[in-house]
């Protein structure tokens, strides 16, 4: 690259695997194919909500929806949970431990298997599940109330916050700081900067942050109020003329992070760096408890540039809150350019967007989603479109200031320094975070002509859920033609946990794998009942 030369030497948290569940997407590379097609995952509730609800009685009901998929499915057999207390458990508990495990692979780590030290630090939404069963079980509400406090600790346990980060520290045997973060929609970014800070202070070797919002009953639609952030149409128009409001949505985020030298050292792939991040609050420097501070968000902006030592030129990227309120939006752009003015006076050279316009408000999720979204832009160099915007804000001034509302899939062009974005989340009562993010040195994944044979190995717990991530790996390979058959194999070799089932294919390099595993052949592929340390080590090579 052009600008290879002005990277830091290792300095700031490499971000190294993410996983999460999102509106529409079951996975990060279906989340980021249908931020990069525009696809608005707000979408009309199928059928009436639950038979007792009577919202749809009420004019100012809003049959829309944006919620994640089987959100109420869970393989507690997997994660050594019993069945009586999985079905106890928080949802929004199990999908985060569901999604930090992913996250840790997607890192190139077995969860449970890591030598070295590893924080959690993440928060969730209030408990909806167990409001729903209350309502739907009177003999669990007198349970519950008999038990109440002290004699029911796995009711408790199962259910509340502060076990949210604890109970994947203990069911993954990781051995960090475990912390449960909670500053409302903040929540998810707050994490993130808490756990750059215990990175960078050597508290731990390597971090899982993020947040979730499950909430029940699902598909349910919601009640407009005009004294609320609601849209009344169900559509977020961030930073447009015709904006109303935000529409709640579920989610799951989860980032893996690691000191960016030991990222380098390790030969983890990154997938950006996050250079600075910034976390206050707003004082009652505000008119009231829910409302945005111009100040303090100008002020969190401000730390994270100082922390990254960086000028605001340099940032031609920005992932807003972007609620889509009349109020909101032009006091964030306001805190912004605020803050850009420190160090530039140039305009409309940054290109702006938020993820809410596509799938709405993930609350507690929010922001580590907006991470997720802005690593992926800056690893495909590319800058996903902002939905639902025609005509700016009136109260909102873009041809003065540093920023353009971005409307179409962008190539996002090399400068004279890395590419960098900034991202924010600000949270009811005051909590605003910004971090700044660049892109990592392009990293080589050539590989000249025929590689040796290599083993490429598979293993699952049962044999549907093997032929299922032989699938998935045909259409990842098929998919990602720069890899090396060889890391895919070492990847597959090292950083995946062994279980009952396992495949083997011998292939020499990436097209070759995945043609052999869609074609299984006898002298190719080898499917063993055991884990590969008990399978034949005599294998046929091709060639």
């Amino acid at each position: 690259m052009s600008d290879s030369t002005h990277y830091s030497a290792g300095g700031g948290i490499a971000v190294i695997g993410m996983a999460g569940r999102f509106p529409g997407a079951d996975d990060v590379a279906t989340f980021w194919r249908n931020l990069a097609e525009g696809v608005n995952s707000i979408v009309p509730l199928k059928g009436r909500p639950a038979a007792r609800s009577r919202l749809p009685e009420n004019p100012r009901y809003v049959a829309k929806t944006a919620t994640v998929q089987d959100a109420d499915l869970f393989d507690a057999h997997f994660f050594g949970i019993y069945p009586k207390q999985a079905q106890e458990l928080d949802p929004q508990h199990r999908l985060f431990l569901e999604c930090c495990w992913h996250a840790l692979e997607d890192a190139g780590y077995i969860p449970d298997e890591t030598e070295t030290s590893v924080g959690v630090f993440a928060g969730c939404h209030m408990n909806t599940y167990i409001l729903a069963r209350l309502a739907e079980d009177p003999k669990l509400r007198g349970d519950l109330a008999d038990s109440f406090p002290g004699e029911n600790p796995i009711a408790e346990i199962s259910n509340d916050k502060d076990y949210l980060a604890t109970r994947v520290s203990y069911l993954r045997n990781l051995r960090g700081p475990s912390i449960a973060v909670q500053t409302a929609c903040s929540t998810s970014l707050v994490a993130v900067a808490q756990a750059c800070t215990s990175l960078e202070a050597g508290e731990c070797h390597m971090a899982l942050a993020g947040g979730v919002t499950i909430t029940f009953p699902q598909n349910q639609g919601y009640l407009f109020t005009e004294d609320s952030i609601l849209s009344p149409e169900g559509v977020c128009r961030t930073f447009d003329a015709n904006a109303q409001g935000t529409v709640f949505a579920d989610g799951v985020s989860v980032v893996a992070l690691k000191r960016a030298q030991d990222a380098l050292a390790d030969g983890d792939d990154v997938y950006a760096v996050i250079k600075g991040w910034g976390v206050n609050n707003d004082g009652r420097d505000k008119q009231g408890y829910t409302a945005p501070s111009p100040a303090g968000q100008t002020d969190a902006i401000l730390r994270a540039h100082q922390k990254a030592k960086i000028t605001a030129d340099t940032i031609t990227y920005v992932e807003a809150h972007g609620t889509g309120t009349q109020v909101g939006d032009p006091i964030e752009i306001a805190a912004l350019t605020e803050a850009f003015r420190k160090t530039t006076d140039k305009k409309q050279f940054c290109r702006i967007g938020s993820l809410k316009s596509n799938m709405g408000h993930l609350d507690v999720a929010a922001g580590c989603a907006g991470l997720i979204k802005t690593c992926l832009a800056l690893r495909h160099r590319q800058i996903p479109p902002s939905l639902n915007f025609e005509s700016p804000n009136p109260r909102i001034d873009f041809e003065n200031s540093p920023f353009v509302v971005n409307t179409e899939l962008a190539d996002w062009p090399a400068g004279s320094t890395p590419r960098r974005a900034g991202l924010s989340a600000f949270g009811v009562g005051g909590t605003n975070a910004h971090v700044v993010v660049e892109e990592t040195a392009e990293q080589d994944r050539s590989h000249n002509g025929l590689e040796a044979p290599q083993l490429l190995t598979l293993s699952a717990r049962t044999e549907s859920a093997l032929d299922t991530m032989t699938t998935n790996l045909i259409n990842h390979l098929r998919a990602e033609q720069e890899q090396s058959c060889g890391d895919v194999a070492y990847t597959l070799a090292i950083g995946r946990k062994r279980f009952k089932h396992t495949r083997i294919v011998v292939a020499h390099d990436i097209n070759d794998a995945a043609d052999a595993l869609a074609a299984p052949k006898a002298d190719r592929v080898f499917t063993h009942q055991g884990t590969v340390r008990d399978a034949p080590v005599v294998f046929l090579f091709p060639g």
